[in-house]
């Protein structure tokens, strides 16, 4: 199955909490948060991994 990667976005000012990322088989391996940005507020330095 492939992984799927929860994300936080920590930027005070952004009313997003909490997003989730699904990957397809086709995602490189070496992917990971610094390659994302907030959809909401479009900021990259706020995002942080969830681990569960």
């Amino acid at each position: 199955m492939p992984a799927t990667l929860e994300v936080a976005c920590e930027n005070d000012d952004c009313e997003l909490d909490m997003f989730e990322l699904h990957y397809t088989y086709d995602m490189p391996d070496d992917v990971g948060v610094s390659d994302f940005q907030c959809p909401y507020c479009g900021r990259t330095d706020s995002l942080r991994a969830i681990e569960l």
